[in-house]
């Protein structure tokens, strides 16, 4: 059922993108899926507190209140704070934005909404994308593709809402990256990898670390495996770090529509030059690192706490990615790392020395080889 959801939404949704380049799209799409999560989990909760206030077994039971205190009553922040749900300001609640889909400024409304929803909840400052008011759609498709999701129908249980809207948002991130090609690969890992990866490493609870983390998929399998093995939600903290601006804000919302309480860093960043976990050690380690950067070396990194095994080459940044994910482990922590075939034989500059110190050292438990044709750009 869900599948076939998925399915139509997507098919409806690439058509409305008329001749708007994939990697642009996907902005607009994930954001207004996100919008409608938060508008969606805030009624569901303002609906559960006014059954309450007017339940005289309750807690929260507002005897003799008027129709218009109860109104009052209803705005009070901390109905919603204590339970993890975000504010939504009324002029950026769903039904104003779906009221004014076929309004010629409604680019316009929807980016004014954001910048409410950031001001009212300092956790999302920075990350919704406010690009609405100049998207090169042709007109009323914008307005269309918010009536369209809309249509997705999360229901009054928060919980199945979170968990419905977390799967059509993974399922669009795929579509997007199958659709983008090569460049899909830089900001999503192929689900089969990644449930691979957490299966070989079984993080069940304490620090995950992503250093190049996309847009968010191995802490949200991650989180999965442990749920369906018996644990619950916030057993593991989120540490990632992700230089693409945009990339960043998508692994924010992705983990921010699960409830998943994450730290990406004050802002989206190189992990080499500008680490912004530089005290974590962490229990778990997970990262499908770019394959064979070329343009990583900065002359600030030289003589770097983190090259224990040696200085890796300016010209491929594979080793520098071991070495930095090893240097933020904690002794018994564990790491999975996933990299190009050529990196277990490379002997060009310094790679050989630093592979067999590493060996040497016995930090390296496995090497598991993946089948071809598992990535986008292969």
């Amino acid at each position: 059922m869900l599948d076939d959801i998925k399915k139509t939404l997507w098919a409806t949704a690439d058509k409305l993108r008329a001749n708007m380049d994939a990697a642009e799209y996907k902005h607009l799409v994930l954001g207004l899926i996100f919008v409608k999560y938060i508008s969606d989990t805030f009624a569901a909760r303002r609906a559960e507190v006014a059954t309450r206030l007017a339940d005289p077994q309750d807690e929260y039971f507002f005897e003799g209140a008027t129709p218009d205190a109860l109104a009052l009553e209803l705005e009070d922040r901390d109905y919603y704070k204590s339970v993890n749900v975000f504010w939504v300001p009324e002029a950026a609640r769903w039904e104003a934005l779906r009221a004014a889909a076929k309004q010629p400024d409604i680019g316009k409304r929807i980016d004014e909404a954001l910048s409410l929803v950031e001001l009212e909840n300092p956790k999302l400052k920075g990350i919704l994308d406010k690009r609405y008011a100049r998207a090169q759609l042709p007109d009323g498709k914008l307005g269309e593709l918010v009536d369209l999701i809309s249509t997705i129908g999360f229901g009054d249980n928060p919980s199945t809402a979170r968990d419905i809207l977390g799967q059509v948002y993974e399922y669009f991130l795929g579509m997007f990256a199958s659709a983008e090609g090569k460049r899909g690969g830089q900001f999503y890992t192929p689900a089969s990898i990644v449930k691979t990866l957490v299966a070989v490493l079984n993080p069940h609870s304490g620090k995950v670390y992503d250093p190049c983390c996309g847009s968010g998929g191995m802490f949200v399998q991650s989180e999965k495996f442990i749920e369906a093995h018996g644990g619950k939600l916030g057993d593991v903290s989120i540490y990632g770090q992700e230089a693409n601006p945009t990339t960043w804000r998508l692994a924010a919302m992705n983990l921010a529509i699960r409830g998943i309480d994450f730290n990406l860093g004050r802002e989206p960043a190189d992990t080499f030059v500008l680490n912004q976990h530089k005290d974590l050690r962490a229990d778990f380690i997970l990262a499908n690192p770019p394959f064979n950067i070329s343009d990583w070396w900065h002359a600030s990194l030289t003589g770097d706490a983190r090259w224990q095994y040696g200085d890796p080459p300016a010209g491929n940044a594979n080793y520098a990615w071991l070495q930095h994910m090893l240097h933020h482990l904690k002794p018994t922590g564990r790491a999975g790392i996933v990299l190009a075939n050529g990196s277990m034989s490379s002997s060009q500059n310094s790679e050989g020395q630093i592979r067999a110190a590493m060996v040497d050292a016995d930090v390296v438990e496995v090497m598991i080889a993946l089948p071809g044709q598992l990535f986008f750009n292969t």
